[in-house]
């Protein structure tokens, strides 16, 4: 301490501060850092914060800094600002309501302390880096402050923090900041290897120096880790964590020595990285250098915790930063850091950038000095990231976001640094390559130049949120240097206009596909930017005028190029005649980028939109404009659309289909469709519709079609080939709908008169006129604007109504009916596929409603002034002669000249005229004529020569033609209209005529009804007709089948309801067991579909079965896992760790037709294995194969077994004769003693041996099942003599019982009658195959299972090791002694039956798990209920406590109430009784009472008397056993799946903070949530990797083994995605249990809608879980999709 006060000291009075630091840091930095191979950052660190901070610290303080920097934190004013920097995977939200853009985000913390939350929000996560906006008013247009950062009133006079702080501190400050900050500079942009700056050279240098190897995007982990175990022979699991360090850090020193050893090191790693790309870097850097380096980062980490004290301080900084030096521009630290950049390690770049955001970006007057510095560097900064090859986020250009989305910020770089030309030109420089045009060329296109691209693009990022928040007021300068800005984009445009020409290819294919991928790229990336360049022209008439003009300018210059060679031609037809140019789209170079015109057609739209047009025409050159050459590009561009559609272009190759996919795609359509269209309106607009039509077909290439003078007669083509006939039919088709669409497609505001809005109603209503649809893929449907949004939510509501979703699916929007009538078949986003689907599903819809079946034109809007003249397009003389043609073909068919589309589209075209006309009728006063008559050019028959028809007569011929059915409605409704207009236009009152057609459209409404109803009733006849005529054929068939129908109800109701004796009840066990059905069991093998009778002595027939180690029912999951050869598991201890469960499909076979089934997917495997190394859903190799009807994964087959024959003993005693328990306890003493001596003699008990009454096929499928049981139950090889085979199949036979009377309980489902037959199938043949295991196994191995399974329950001096009675499972002691007692029956000669056995042992473990139960019981009160009815069970309820309590002393606590320990017992033992229910019932095969098939009051009593237990169970309460104690609970409680969070995004927020438990404190990239116990985990990489049976697995996997016994249900915290695995090799993803409000999950969270918890799908998983579904589940999704094969599952 006295130190540190005499160096501060000395500091303070010398006079060059500057050299005696840097003396200080010279001496001590090399002491401390780097010194040796292993660094040791602990004792690094407090020796630097001891010698190197802490004088610092004083220095600046004066004083003890504890004390000085608590003041200055004392007088500190905090910023308004929240600054908090994001981390990796933590979740941001913006609000989509009140950001000023999307980049605008909050913290969590903010978020909830703000107004947003209850608006509509977004909520993402982070990719690291980027801060909280809270604070900050120009990001919000309302809201700004959350409660934690809102503004003291107080306050408001914003005086200089510096204010609080003495002069001579601020000095100091100065000082300090001046040279750490200079010092930090120096080194990290130190160049050097072997010295260090002047001043820094350390005073004794040794010769030790680091191997150091540097990060690159370009080599991936294995590479390196590969080449890092050659260079410097480490093992496998060094190499990885140094390869992870190098990836986090940027660096890493791989070795440590003298110089020559670590050159060596060096030299073999270039070596080895050389072969496939640049080298990767590596540099032998002296310690002394490495050391000062180390420091440097920790001086700059220091300045950034300094500053937080105090605004003042980070004032000072940001002053000692933006300082300019000696040399003048760009000389300041702040700007060699900068331009240093791309030569820094990711380390050293990530520290100073926090330091920036946490200082420069967090005062707004240096924010603003620093972007002028930012501005001014550009185009250097820029040109370095694109030839550094790290990610964007690591590089300073990333800070561009936090500048220049800043609106007041962004509009001063405008005006003063000229940054939009700046962006625009530097982004334009790095696209080199151009033809002799000048147009950019991407046709040879390398990896090199489309990685550079990649990263130019950041460039038109970067211009995006310049743009993004519109001026509301321009000054003179922000207008000039915009429209310089425009000049330099529209010269981006120019190489841009006719890019990519394609010829058609005639004769041969295609050879090479062209590069098309680059350009469109370019052009998607400059869609947002070309919108928003219109939206600033809007907001300024001389702007948009300027704009105008210099777009103009542009497109002539363009045009000037192309006109080459093109000689001029006249067209005439009908009487008009025109000037134009000859050229075929079909011969000629075209190009489908075109942007200078689709730009001018976006600011003509606003000339019309903003009325200028009309206010300044003297300011704008429209009389000089020449239509012919503004439509020309877009014509040819839709020409070539329209000739793809027609198959003209197939020899081209698929780049061109997806141009033309992409063209009309909603990414690129707004400006590249659209703006076509709106070019060809806004050309027609102003030419004579009869010029502008010849010239369509003209470029259509059909004028030679339509303008022959007897085209009427269907123009000669006999002799033209099937093909050309076809394509020129589509090309009709298609010419015809872009007619429709120049004088239909009014939904653009300034084309029609409609509000914004209008044109997104439109949308959704045609999408959803094709099926009712998700939010998402409306969403998707719709073209986003710059913010991401879409519009959607202003208006969905007015035209659709939303329908929730169920367990599964997701919630739709559907049209409301009112809606249907604004349908157009014609709409021009529609997609082929999209308007057949649509018109189908219209037509469906007026059938329903039972309307007529036209679909005509909707009622359009009126155009805006400026396009007012293309009405007359529908009126023109060239289109009537082209509309009578075709009906004239459709009227005299011959040969598919023509097509019903085609006579569809005229129709259609009629119909939009005659609605025109009508509305301008309705529109017009009355003493103001009417320009529009379409009705009357329709009804003029042609000129004298030919005297053709009109299209009226036309039409009214066509009324009635056979082969045009499907119209007849349109054409009637055409009709109708003309008869209405004309009516219109005699009166003038329009009232009367419109009822008039009403009912005349009902009249004919009813009688298409009337009709259709007797067509019904006629068919109808005419079925029942026949059906009579087949059943009196076919009598004696019927009679038979029915016979057998009746006989068979009869039987199953008799056997239901009514006991077998008369008034007996039902019971399953015991010797008054009521009889089995007595009915053959005939089943069909699957395979050979013979039928069999199961017997005995027959061929075995069996069921395929899964097999699975099981925890689900499991209470501790910390039991440490046993060794598979050594552990005995003859009983189950209570908290059931884990368990066997047995599954079926419920399919059978023929055992021998399974093997041969078996054998040919063994085969089929080996032959995969040779073709493909993938894994199928199935391990062959663990005898797995999918049930070959269901496709179910199996892994064994259980025999099916008849059932047991009753009392089958030799010397049968009748019931009333069976011994009491007293006396059967002493038999059964003699008989066990009996087995003690047999087996210590080696001979069999009694004088014979049992013989196996099974047929060998039996047998085998027996030790079948039985090896597979064991094998996967235990973990072991299969070995068929192994005594645990009998142990392993009994448990499985009780587990799947415990598991499935949970199931029933959980599911509130009644005991019998509601499981699904396949689960009912498995249990009977579980039971019964458990009776029957022990003939396959060692007969006395079995008794002494027997023995000792008997002396858990009754003490036996010769049994050694029993466990205490509280480590026991009842209901597996009850299954495992009733099973096996079979073995030791087969050799009993005293009579007894096996009933009154089962009985006895049933009774004993009962009284056992009631003792279990009392000894575990603790003090609960409960409020007692009305008492009386239950006295007698209460008092001997405590009459056995105090017998337990006078066995044990005081260690049981002493109970007053009787009642209280009976309810006790009785909740308690009944899952027990249940269960013993469920396995007596399917091994004896007594029918179930019918009160245990509903869920009702008296449920205890029928149980208890169907189990042959005195519903009071005290009365088997014979003898007291002596016992130890251990505390317990029953019953137990169903394990269920984790609670989860309702909202979402308290899961990310979880998972953002959790770090990789391996590596550090690093942030876990995949955080992966396990549903079944709630840990985290840190999947997917390579940190967290184990080793599982000499395998690397990744972290989920080796925790399924720990947690559930290989099965596991995992929440991907990241990806909102749930993860089901088992085994290494399995696994499938599975929906989230999380929705948004649309009811839609979020797989990926893309969409960023707030997600909250669906309990009904949460329990969906949760009930495959306890159904252990999960593997199934997975293989049916394996099956389902092949591309879940090819993961490895195992390394998440």
């Amino acid at each position: 301490m006295r130190q540190l006060h005499l160096l501060t000291t000395k500091w303070l009075q010398v006079t060059d501060l500057y050299k005696e630091v840097y003396q200080h840091l010279a001496r001590y930095v090399p002491k401390i850092y780097c010194l040796g191979p292993n660094l040791n950052p602990q004792s690094e660190d407090l020796l630097a914060q001891l010698l190197l901070q802490a004088p610092l610290e004083w220095y600046l303080c004066g004083e003890d800094p504890s004390t000085g920097l608590a003041k200055l934190e004392q007088n500190n004013q905090p910023s308004q600002l929240c600054g908090h920097v994001f981390r990796v995977g933590e979740p941001t939200y913006s609000c989509r309501e009140c950001a000023a853009d999307p980049t605008c985000v909050l913290c969590m913390q903010c978020f909830l302390g703000s107004v947003h939350k209850e608006h509509r929000y977004r909520m993402t996560t982070s990719g690291g880096g980027g801060f909280c906006d809270c604070g900050d008013t120009e990001a919000w247009k309302k809201g700004p402050y959350c409660q934690k950062h809102e503004p003291n009133i107080s306050d408001s006079c914003q005086e200089d923090p510096l204010a609080h702080l003495s002069t001579d501190m601020i000095a100091r400050c100065y000082n300090v900041f001046a040279i750490v900050l200079k010092y930090a500079v120096d080194m990290l942009t130190w160049d050097k290897e072997d010295e260090l700056p002047p001043g820094l050279e350390p005073p004794d240098r040794g010769d030790t120096y680091y191997c150091m190897l540097f990060n690159d995007e370009v080599h991936t982990y294995e590479q390196v880790i590969y080449t890092l175990q050659k260079a410097v022979n480490c093992t496998q699991k060094e190499a990885v964590s140094f390869a992870t360090t190098v990836d986090r850090d940027g660096r890493k020193s791989v070795r440590f020595g003298d110089f020559a050893f670590c050159e060596q090191a060096k030299s073999v790693i270039v070596r080895n990285t050389s072969r496939q790309s640049k080298p990767l870097r590596v540099q032998v850097m002296h310690s002394s250098v490495v050391a000062h380096q180390c420091f440097a980062l920790k001086a700059l980490h220091w300045l950034g915790h300094v500053i937080g004290y105090s605004d003042a301080l980070r004032r000072i900084l940001c002053q000692v930063g933006l300082e300019r030096g000696p040399e003048g521009e760009n000389s300041s630290l702040v700007d060699t850091l900068m331009l240093c950049d791309s030569k820094m390690w990711k380390g050293a770049r990530n520290v100073y950038h926090q330091l920036f955001m946490s200082s420069l970006l967090m005062d707004l007057k240096y924010k603003k000095l620093f972007a002028i510095q930012f501005a001014k560097n550009y185009e250097r900064l820029q040109s370095d990231y694109v030839k550094d090859d790290h990610d964007r986020e690591f590089s300073v250009t990333d800070l561009s976001v936090q500048m220049f989305t800043v609106p007041s910020l962004a509009r001063m770089l405008i005006t003063e640094e000229n940054l939009m030309t700046t962006i625009i030109r530097t982004f334009v420089d790095h696209l080199r390559h151009r033809d002799l045009q000048g147009r950019f060329q991407f046709e040879r296109y390398t990896a090199q130049q489309a990685f550079k691209f990649r990263r130019v693009q950041s460039l038109i990022g970067d211009l995006k949120y310049v743009l993004i928040s519109r001026p509301t007021e321009w000054s003179d300068q922000l207008r000039e240097k915009f429209l310089e800005g425009l000049d330099t984009f529209l010269e981006l445009f120019k190489c841009m206009q006719g890019m990519d020409p394609v010829v058609r290819q005639v004769g041969q294919h295609i050879e090479m596909e062209p590069e098309w991928e680059a350009a469109f790229t370019l052009q998607m990336k400059l869609t947002h930017i070309i919108s928003m360049m219109q939206e600033w022209c809007a907001t300024d008439e001389r702007v948009l005028i300027e704009a105008y003009k210099k777009c103009l300018t542009a497109l002539t210059h363009c045009h000037s190029g192309f006109t080459d060679g093109e000689q001029p031609i006249t067209l005439s037809m009908c009487g008009h005649s025109v000037d134009t140019i000859r050229y075929c789209v079909s011969q000629e170079k075209v190009s489908i980028h075109l942007p200078v015109s689709r730009l001018l057609a976006g600011l003509h739209v606003l000339l019309s939109k903003m009325e200028v047009a009309y206010r300044f025409p003297e300011q704008l050159p429209l009389s000089e404009l020449s239509p012919p050459m503004l439509i020309e590009h877009p014509l040819r561009c839709l020409v070539l659309c329209a000739q793809v559609h027609a198959g003209m272009w197939r020899r081209n190759g698929f780049s061109l289909v997806n141009q033309i996919y992409y063209y009309h795609n909603v990414k690129c359509r707004v400006e590249m469709f659209d703006k076509d269209l709106i070019m060809l309106q806004a050309g027609a607009s102003m030419m004579d519709p009869n010029h502008f039509l010849m010239i369509v077909l003209s470029r259509f290439e059909l004028y030679h079609i339509f303008s022959s003078a007897d085209c009427r007669k269907s123009y000669n083509r006999e002799n033209t080939n099937k093909d050309v006939v076809q394509q020129n039919n589509t090309l009709i088709e298609e010419m015809l709908h872009l007619i429709m669409m120049v004088v239909g497609e009014r939904f653009e505001a300034g084309v029609g008169q409609v509000e914004g809005c209008d044109e997104i109603k439109r949308e959704i209503i045609h999408q959803l006129c094709i099926r009712p649809m998700a939010h998402s893929e409306l969403v998707k449907a719709l073209p986003e604007n710059e913010n991401k949004e879409t519009g959607m939510e202003r208006v969905i509501d007015c035209v659709a109504s939303f329908k929730k979703p169920g367990v599964t699916g997701r919630g739709l929007y559907e049209l409301r009916p009112e809606c249907a009538k604004q349908f157009n078949l014609y709409f021009h986003h529609y997609s082929r596929a999209d308007q057949s689907k649509a018109e189908e599903a219209q037509r469906k819809l007026k059938r329903q409603n039972g309307e007529d079946m036209a679909l005509p034109p909707p009622m359009l809007p009126p155009f805006s002034p400026l396009f007012a003249s293309l009405v007359n397009i529908l009126q023109c003389d060239v289109l009537l002669g082209m509309l009578g043609a075709v009906l004239q073909w459709a009227v005299e068919p011959s040969g598919g000249h023509w097509s019903e589309s085609m006579l569809q589209r005229v129709l259609h075209l009629i119909g939009m005229g005659l609605l025109e006309e009508q509305q301008q009728l309705k529109n017009s006063s009355e003493d103001h004529d009417v320009s529009f008559n379409f009705t009357l050019k329709i009804s003029r028959p042609g000129e004298a020569p030919s005297n053709t028809a009109s299209v009226l007569a036309l039409l009214e011929n066509l009324q009635n033609a056979p082969h045009l059915e499907v119209h007849k409605d349109m054409i009637r409704w055409i009709l109708k209209m003309v008869a209405s207009i004309k009516t219109m236009r005699e009166l003038t009152a329009t009232t009367y005529t419109v009822t008039m057609v009403c009912d005349k459209d009902k009249a004919e409404r009813k009688r298409k009804a009337e009709m259709a109803r007797l067509r019904r009733e006629k068919i109808m006849a005419q079925m029942s007709e026949m059906q009579r005529h087949f059943i009196n054929e076919n009598k004696e068939l019927f009679k038979q089948s029915l016979e057998e129908l009746y006989a068979s109800a009869s039987t199953s109701t008799s056997l239901e309801h009514s006991p077998t004796s008369s008034d007996a009840a039902l019971v399953c066990v015991g010797p008054r067991r009521s009889r089995p059905r007595e009915k053959r069991q005939v089943v069909t093998c699957i395979l050979c579909q013979e039928e069999q009778e199961i017997r005995a002595d027959s061929k075995a027939m069996v069921l395929a079965a899964f097999v699975q180690r099981s925890t689900v029912m499991s209470k501790n999951r910390k039991r440490p896992p046993h060794d598979p050869e050594h552990y005995d598991p003859l009983f189950m201890h209570p908290d059931l760790s884990f368990g066997t469960h047995t599954g079926s499909c419920g399919h059978i076979m023929h055992s021998h037709c399974w093997q041969r089934y078996f054998e040919a997917v063994q085969a089929k495997e080996q032959r995969r294995q040779q073709r493909l190394r993938v894994h199928t859903s199935y391990d062959v190799g663990n005898g797995e194969f999918l049930c070959p009807l269901c496709e179910c994964l199996s892994n064994t087959v259980i025999p099916l077994l008849p059932g047991t024959k009753g009392s089958n003993s030799r010397l049968p005693l009748s019931s009333c004769e069976q011994p009491g328990l007293g006396q059967w306890l002493k038999i059964s003493g003699q008989q066990i003693k009996a087995m003690h001596s047999a087996h210590r003699k080696l001979q069999p008990v009694g004088e014979f041996l049992p013989v196996s009454p099974y047929s060998s096929t039996i047998k085998e499928m027996l030790t079948t099942f039985g090896t597979a049981t064991y094998k996967v139950g235990l973990k072991v090889h299969p070995n068929e003599q192994d005594p645990r085979v009998p142990i392993m199949c009994w448990g499985s036979c009780a587990y799947t019982i415990q598991s499935i009377e949970r199931l029933l309980v959980d599911e509130e489902k009644p005991l019998f009658g509601s499981l699904p037959c396949r689960q009912d199938d498995c249990l009977s043949s579980l039971a019964r195959f458990g009776s029957a295991c022990w003939t396959a196994a060692s007969q006395p191995s079995v008794q002494g299972h027997y023995i000792r399974l008997v002396a858990a329950l009754i003490p036996d001096p010769q049994v050694e090791t029993s466990p205490c009675i509280l480590d026991i499972d009842m209901l597996h002691l009850l299954v495992s002694v009733v099973l096996s007692y079979g073995s030791v029956h087969s050799q009993d000669s005293s009579g007894l039956s096996v009933d009154a056995v089962q009985l006895h042992f049933f009774h004993l473990i009962t009284v056992a798990h009631m003792v279990q139960m009392l000894l575990t019981s603790e003090e609960v009160t409960m409020e007692q209920e009305s008492g009386g009815a239950e006295r007698e069970e209460e008092e001997d309820i405590c009459a056995l406590y105090n017998t337990l309590r006078t066995h044990l002393g005081s260690s049981l606590p002493e109970v007053a109430s009787g009642w209280h320990l009976w309810r006790c017992v009785k909740t308690g033992i009944l899952p027990y009784l249940r269960g013993a229910a469920l396995f007596f019932h399917h091994l004896n095969g007594v029918p179930t009472p019918p009160e245990l098939h509903a869920i009702c009051p008296g449920q205890w009593e029928v149980l208890c008397g169907y189990l042959s237990l005195p519903s009071n169970l005290l009365q088997l309460y014979h003898k007291s056993l002596s016992l130890s104690l251990v505390a317990r609970h029953f019953p137990r409680e169903s394990n269920s799946l984790i609670d989860l969070p309702d909202d979402y995004s308290a899961l990310i927020n979880q998972a953002s903070s959790f770090t990789c438990p391996k590596s550090g404190g690093d942030k876990s990239r995949a955080p992966t949530l396990c549903l079944v116990c709630g840990s985290m985990l840190c999947s997917q990489s390579y940190c967290c990797q184990t080793e599982l049976d000499g395998e690397d697995v990744g972290a989920c996997t080796a925790h399924t083994f720990a947690c559930g016994a290989g099965v596991g249900i995992f929440l991907r915290v990241r990806e909102s995605q749930v993860l089901f695995l088992s085994g290494k090799t399995k696994g499938c993803f599975y929906a989230p249990p999380y929705l948004d409000d649309y009811g839609e999950t979020d797989q990926g969270l893309r969409r960023g809608n707030p997600l909250h918890l669906c309990r009904q799908r949460y329990r969906k998983i949760q009930k495959l879980w306890r159904q252990h579904s999960v593997t199934e589940e997975i293989g049916h999704a394996q099956e389902a999709n092949q591309t879940l094969v090819g993961i490895d599952w195992q390394h998440l």
